[in-house]
């Protein structure tokens, strides 16, 4: 049965999943970049971004568990890019450039209509102003019976979570402090809304967890 899953999300010693002040030059807020440092020298990631070589072990085996069988995935507007308010243009495309590293349909929540971004690589933006469930709906067709990929920012993760719409939530605690930005799990109650750890890894970079909802 298809899932709504979480994955490879990268969490601070001090529980932030982001760091202050968003930025085109600071996507995750400033030092949030850090708490990806176990996820980008695999072999995984450098294959997703059309490179060769990379590590391989536990955190390569994570990192390619994120990406396997993702038939769509649902990002917040703070993923996609820093830009506020009303569309100003259509010249923002995202972070990742012509070939985007999703190859699948992606479903953008915003307050502002846009139409629909073609990009190479089989990745497709889709702007959703009607909320998580019209999200939900519209990625679960369009995933074709697999899984969905549930993004940040932390904003749209706590939507899903307070809905019960997340299956499994795959987190990696990195040995980082930020010391103020977006924490994961501020005002969510995860044990009332019925999740559980159900796996824990460490490695010398990250701690990986594996929570999911108990059925």
């Amino acid at each position: 049965m298809p899932m709504f899953r979480v994955c490879a999300l990268g969490v601070s010693i001090d529980g932030f999943a982001a760091g202050p002040n968003q930025s085109l030059e600071n996507p995750l807020g400033v030092g949030g970049l850090r708490l990806h440092d176990w996820m980008f020298p695999t072999r995984a990631f450098q294959r997703v971004h059309g490179k060769e070589g990379g590590t391989t072990g536990i955190d390569d085996d994570f990192a390619a568990r994120s990406f396997e069988n993702v038939g769509a995935w649902i990002i917040g507007r703070n993923m996609f890019g820093p830009v506020r308010g009303p569309w100003p243009d259509e010249s923002w495309k995202g972070w990742w450039g012509n070939d985007p590293p999703f190859h699948t349909p992606v479903f953008v929540l915003t307050h502002h209509a846009r139409a629909p971004i073609p990009m190479e690589g089989g990745t497709t933006f889709h702007f959703v102003t009607e909320g998580i469930h019209a999200a939900a709906e519209r990625a679960s067709a369009a995933a074709n019976g697999k899984d969905i990929r549930v993004g940040g920012g932390v904003a749209t993760l706590h939507q899903f979570l307070r809905a019960g719409l997340i299956d499994e939530l795959h987190i990696a605690i990195s040995p980082v402090l930020l010391g103020s930005g977006e924490r994961l799990f501020a005002n969510i109650d995860m044990l009332k809304l019925g999740y559980e750890c159900a796996e824990s890894v460490a490695t010398p970079k990250a701690t990986h967890l594996m929570i999911r909802k108990q059925k």
